[in-house]
Formats: structure tokens, sequence, C-alpha cells
């Protein structure tokens, strides 16, 4: 019996690295395979984030790098068919929505490999959206869907898939989230930086609608503005960096900080007063912690973080970035009310699901 998990970017980790731990617990006479495609190449991005979640070292390494989504999807393709053809699983899982997770789902299944996708169902309903079509593609040709909220029911359903390729077993990410926060809350994270607890913005912004053009100028603008009336911290990432230095080399008034590890990264979003965010993950991670999340995009593709209450939605424009001092203090931080199922065990369901498929 063997079992192959594909990771490749930072999100990925989150979300696969407590399925592994519970399929190695549930299943320890079986082969687990890691395969790490390296789409997301920046060490403290990858290799520190393998150290913290304690995940085991990847078996077999694609360095792929960056690159145009052609390239990279391309590049998981050719070098990931000869690791398949080597390992044969009986079962191939991958999670989200990055070209990492479209190029090993169609690599898979033209090689007759049965999929499982990890965080199944999500839909922004904007195609123009890179991750809406690897979306798409994951959950058409997946065998099991694992699906972490209740609306990805129908969302499937809208695209002729049957309910017995589902399972709804919840968010795989607040498993991690649930089992490192002992950790994350006693890192002082937030007291290195000299910031106080409750009262400062952290910000995290990577998506090229946003830093790929004239938006992410402004954007800076409107976070300097903010700055004045409470700090601001931005652990940039490397996309975001170089946008940022090819625009304009200096940000006075911003903490700008190099990525940060996962541990000290949700200790400062839970101590944080607000997070900005164009991220899909962070959407879920604040809606657990209770803290109140502002999204930089037009769309979500998490509406259950919508309705819990903590994420308002602010268009694809940076002017709204000054609503924000005003709008915590009419909205102070909120009691944690999390989703149905999102409860630190998604990933002893899927453990449970994947067992029954294989033993039959």
């Amino acid at each position: 019996m063997r079992i192959l998990y594909v990771v490749g970017t930072r999100p990925n980790f989150v979300k696969t690295a407590p399925v592994i731990a519970a399929l190695r617990e549930r299943l320890p006479e079986a082969a687990h395979v890691i395969v790490h495609t390296g789409q997301h190449y920046d060490r403290l991005m990858s290799e520190v984030f393998v150290q913290e979640l304690g995940v085991p070292a990847p078996d077999h390494m694609l360095e792929v790098g960056s690159g145009s989504h052609a390239q990279t999807t391309a590049r998981v393709m050719e070098r990931l068919e000869p690791v398949l053809e080597a390992e044969r699983p009986d079962l191939m899982l991958v999670p989200g929505d990055v070209n990492s997770t479209l190029a090993a789902t169609l690599t898979a299944v033209k090689m007759g490999i049965a999929v499982g996708h990890i965080e199944s169902g999500l839909r922004s309903f904007d195609r123009t959206m890179p991750e809406e079509i690897n979306r798409i593609v994951a959950d058409e040709f997946s065998e099991h869907l694992f699906l972490h909220s209740e609306e990805a029911v129908e969302n499937l359903r809208a695209e002729g898939i049957p309910d017995r390729r589902m399972h709804f077993v919840g968010n795989t990410m607040i498993d991690t989230l649930v089992a490192l926060e002992d950790r994350f809350r006693a890192a002082g994270a937030t007291a290195r930086l000299g910031l106080e607890p409750g009262a400062f913005l952290l910000v995290t912004l990577h998506r090229p609608s946003l830093v790929d053009g004239p938006l992410l100028g402004e954007t800076m603008e409107r976070l300097a503005e903010v700055a004045e009336r409470l700090p601001v911290v931005f652990p940039v990432h490397p996309r975001t960096r170089k946008m940022m230095e090819s625009a304009r080399p200096d940000h006075p008034g911003l903490m700008l900080t190099d990525p940060l590890g996962y541990v000290d990264f949700l200790g400062l979003l839970a101590d944080a007063g607000a997070v900005l965010t164009d991220s899909g993950g962070i959407q879920e991670e604040s809606t657990y912690l209770g803290v109140p999340c502002f999204t930089l995009r037009d769309n979500t593709e998490r509406p259950v973080t919508i309705r819990a209450g903590t994420n308002t939605l602010l268009g694809l424009d940076p002017s709204r970035i000054a609503d924000v001092p005003d709008a915590l203090e009419r909205n102070r931080r909120m009691p944690a009310e999390p989703p149905p199922l999102w409860d630190g065990h998604a990933s002893e369901r899927i453990a449970e699901v994947v067992s029954k498929a294989l033993k039959g």
C-alpha cells in the first residue's frame, strides 16, 4: 500500500502536514512518499517551514522553481511522471489550488493513478484567476474530494460531480493551527518586533492582480497613511518585494520584514488588531482566531469567512485601505466561532476515508 503526497508551496505544507501525520498513524504499514515540487523555492518559505511543521524530509525534490504558469506546470508534469512511474502509488493526495496541484493531478490521472484533492469545492467564480482553473481541474479528475466548507457541496454538484466522491471532513489548515497553538502563542514574535498585542495591522499581499501593476504603488501609499494611526507590519513575499523594489525603493513608516516562519507568523496574526490580505488561507486562519480580516480582492472562494463575520471584502481597490482604522474602532476583535468541522480533526477524517478506500 503506497500513498504519495505532492506539495510545493507554503500553504500546501500547512494543509498536508497533518494529513501525512494522521495517515502515518492510521496506516503504519503503508509506504508514505512525499514529493516537493519546489514551486516555492525561498529557503524561509520552504525549508524552515518543513522544520517547523515536523513534516518528514521529502523523498523526491523536483526543484521546478519559478516561471510562467505554463513553465511551472510543464516542469512539474515532466519531472513528476518518472517519480510516479517508479513509486506507482495506490493513491496520490494533492492540496489546494496552485500550479503544482493542477500539474500533479493531470499527470497522475493520465497514468491511471487515483487522486484525492484536499480542500475541494472552493469556487471564486472568477475564471481569470489561475487558481480557479486549477481547482476545477483537480476536482473534475479526483476520485476523492475532501471538502472543508458546506458551500463546496453545492459548487461541486453544479459541475455534475456525484455525491459519492465528496467527503465533508473540515479544514486541515486549522488542524495545523490547533496543533501549533501553544507554540505560536509562546513564541514571542510580537514582543520581538516591539509591538503591542491588538494594536497593529498585519499585512500580506502577493497576488499578481495586485502586485504586478500600478495598484501596488497606491497600496503602499495607503498603508503609509494607515501607519500614521497604528503600526503596520508587512512580512514581504519574495515576489512582492521584487515588484516593490522596482516601483519604489523606500516605504517610510512601514515595518517591512522578510517572510516569517509559520509559527512566528501565526503568533503575529493571533496578536494583530486586524489583518489586510489577498491570501485565501489567512482569511481562514483569522476566522478561527477571531481576528478581523480585510481582503483586498473583488471576490473570495471562502464565503464561509464572510458569513462568520470576521472577513470583509474591500474589492481590488487600495483606496479602501483608508477605511480599516475606522472599521476597527467600530468592530473590535470578536470571540472565535469556527465554521463546522474546523475543529482540529479534519485530517483524522481524511485518514478514515483513505483507509477504508485502500483496504476495500
